[in-house]
């Protein structure tokens, strides 16, 4: 049924349409919403505190010259209660400092404007970028990343940004590679969600993008060091071991994550066997990388793959991040048409669509019971998202080993 909903939308160019239109006419409708209630209340408000109240917070001390506090989560916490004006829920700062300098002008726009206009423009940036990708099958994509891109402007996330920016680097990666180097180097703002596109251009030898990445991470990194000083590079290897052992102990929202070691630690596993879950995951992903490469129908769908691969290896993945995964999707589409069964591509969709959907109702339903964001441990949801994208990854690769015919010759770059 859901298969042949989708693939419905996407033979009919007047369902298309209206599908377009209906979505994007809630995303802005979501998006004005939201800022309309952070202009009443600010970004921080009850119970509940959008994720760009951290983002604003960090702009603002990058103008006070000590952006290296923010990366202390019992100072960050101090500032956060500071800002909220009371006790409010933990938003540790991990991001390296690039992602701190791209910020830096939203500190002169109040919390609310900031928000707007760091939403529209990552959201437009996003649209386009998929548009372009997916082509007919826009529609179809739009239905099943909804409720990501969702969630995404809920909290004002960037995770609309970082998908742009892999969806730019699948776009340019075949034909304009240095391009494509540009937006890999600028993943150094999320470097984790960077490392199949990384494998991806090694595998193919498209060495223009390797060394364009690699010279713009260095050449931010030693902007950052010149404006921050190098102990910024201390304090920020200081906030991921502190963020390790945050989520070693369980707390973050662990419902709303989407790697397979929150699902399995969710689920009972300890620790340490839900971090070699993880590790065996991320080494599938990248299997599936490989394989998509040397065997896969098509260079477009192997990137795809490596699209959907990206949110699969570091134990750090949120639903804010899956609309990276809706970039492999469109890529993944005109081939999954012949490669996979319609039962298949049901399972395929229903899998994505859920680990999509997940944290948007649990976090609507959390809301609607005004639970506090310091006592959602009282709360027993299970991390779903995570096993979601296991069974994706399986069926990618179950497909890979089945049909894809060797192609040698694509592991060097030519097209198929």
């Amino acid at each position: 049924m859901l298969t042949a909903t989708l693939e419905q939308i996407q033979t009919s160019p007047r369902k298309r349409t209206i599908y377009v239109c209906v979505i994007l006419t809630l995303l802005v409708a979501m998006l004005v919403f939201k800022a309309f209630r952070f202009f009443e209340g600010g970004l921080w408000y009850g119970s509940q505190t959008a994720d760009f109240a951290a983002f604003h917070i960090v702009a603002q001390r990058i103008w006070l010259g000590d952006l290296d506090l923010t990366y202390q989560f019992s100072l960050f916490l101090k500032m956060q209660i500071a800002a909220a004006g009371g006790p409010t829920g933990v938003m540790p700062w991990t991001y390296p400092p690039q992602f701190g300098l791209l910020l830096a002008p939203f500190a002169f726009l109040p919390g609310w404007a900031a928000y707007f206009l760091f939403t529209t423009v990552t959201l437009a940036a996003y649209l386009a970028t998929l548009r372009t990708i997916a082509g007919n099958n826009f529609a179809q994509v739009l239905v099943v990343f909804f409720p990501a891109i969702a969630i995404t402007i809920a909290g004002g996330q960037n995770g609309l940004l970082t998908g742009a920016l892999i969806g730019l680097v699948c776009i340019n990666a075949e034909r304009r590679p240095a391009l494509a180097g540009i937006a890999l180097g600028m993943m150094v703002i999320k470097p984790h969600l960077a490392i199949a596109a990384g494998i991806y251009m090694l595998l193919t030898r498209r060495w223009p993008a390797v060394l364009t990445a690699a010279a713009v991470v260095v050449g931010s990194s030693l902007v950052c060091t010149l404006v921050f000083g190098p102990q910024i590079w201390i304090a920020w290897l200081g906030s991921i071991r502190e963020a390790a052992g945050y989520l070693e102990e369980g707390r973050y929202q662990l419902f709303r994550m989407i790697s397979a070691y929150a699902a399995l630690y969710n689920a009972g596993v300890p620790a340490a066997g839900a971090f070699w879950g993880q590790m065996a995951m991320a080494g599938l992903a990248l299997v599936a990388v490989a394989l998509a490469v040397a065997r896969g129908p098509s260079p477009r769908f192997a990137l795809g793959v490596v699209a959907v691969a990206s949110v699969m290896i570091s134990p750090y993945a949120y639903d804010y991040d899956l609309p990276i995964v809706g970039i492999g999707l469109a890529l993944l589409l005109p081939d999954l048409a012949t490669l996979a069964s319609p039962r298949e591509r049901g399972a395929i969709y229903g899998l994505i669509l859920l680990a999509n959907a997940y944290g948007l109702l649990q976090s609507a339903r959390l809301a609607a019971e005004n639970a506090d964001a310091s006592g959602l441990e009282r709360y027993a949801m299970p991390a779903v998202g995570g096993f979601a994208l296991m069974a994706v990854l399986a069926m990618l690769l179950w497909l890979l080993l089945r049909d894809a015919k060797p192609a040698a010759v694509r592991l060097h770059g030519e097209p198929a």
